[in-house]
């Protein structure tokens, strides 16, 4: 079985798993202030890592709900796993939610999977392969002006008097899950994505792949492309869109001026 027929076959099984638990109920706690985890997320991050190290014994493992071992770092290959991305929105019954599972290899992700069991929305991608959601092939938007542009992110944001210019007028949507935005944003559905808080490894490495493998790009808000598997797995924020509007964000967000990045 090929690393990307795995990934998809594993995604697919924590995706039962989730709308199992989504059925039946679930138990919810705080890992930190603010930051919820489910029954769901614990028992899919089970299955991942049996089902996946199994499969791979000798790949490394990173996971959100993994303590970290240091050993990913002498791996060649790691597993990248959020084994549900918008826990929030999963714990609200929104359907804006994933299992988001990348193969890192030398810093950048070569095989990758979200699947979102609410929707049976499943995207996949491999280097030179091309993304697909089940099964066909899927581009960015050809979109070219930033004015009207469909655009994923909280509406605060846009809309803050803290920018020294204002934004254009957006049609503007939010989204709990940021694997599944940038997912969204490569399928075309929507022209573009912002978010300027922290994200690690584990939130972005599938979709980075998708979205690349889709015509379109995922940076920091600086252009900056993301690398994987570091000793810090934490990102200042993270950006998407096709080739031209994503040049239009990364001019525009020189204006934002973000806290120190911190491990």
């Amino acid at each position: 079985m090929s690393d990307l027929a795995l990934l998809v076959a594993a995604a697919r099984e924590a995706g039962a798993i989730a709308m199992d638990f989504a059925r039946d109920g679930f138990t919810t706690w705080d890992k930190a202030k603010g930051d919820p985890v489910t029954e769901a997320d614990i028992a899919i991050d089970r299955l991942l890592r049996q089902r996946l190290l199994e499969a791979r014994p000798d790949y490394g493992w990173l996971s959100e709900e993994t303590a970290d071992d240091p050993e990913r770092l002498n791996r060649q290959r790691v597993f990248v796993v959020d084994p549900i991305d918008g826990t929030r929105a999963y714990i609200k019954g929104a359907p804006h939610y994933c299992v988001s599972i990348a193969v890192v290899e030398d810093g950048r992700p070569a095989h990758a999977c979200i699947f979102n069991p609410a929707t049976d929305e499943l995207f996949a991608a491999e280097v030179g392969g091309g993304a697909r959601l089940n099964g066909q092939l899927i581009t960015v938007s050809d979109r070219a002006e930033m004015p009207g542009a469909r655009v994923i992110g909280p509406r605060g944001l846009f809309t803050h008097p803290s920018w020294a210019t204002p934004w254009p007028e957006l049609d503007i949507n939010d989204r709990n899950s940021i694997a599944y935005t940038i997912a969204l944003v490569a399928s075309g559905g929507f022209d573009a994505s912002v978010t300027l808080s922290g994200k690690s490894d584990w939130d972005i490495a599938a979709a980075d792949l998708i979205i690349a493998e889709a015509g379109g790009h995922a940076t920091d808000h600086l252009g900056n492309r993301f690398r994987y598997n570091q000793p810090v797995t934490r990102h200042l924020n993270a950006i998407s869109a096709g080739p031209v509007l994503h040049d239009w964000l990364v001019d525009k967000l020189r204006e934002f001026k973000p806290p120190e990045k911190t491990a």
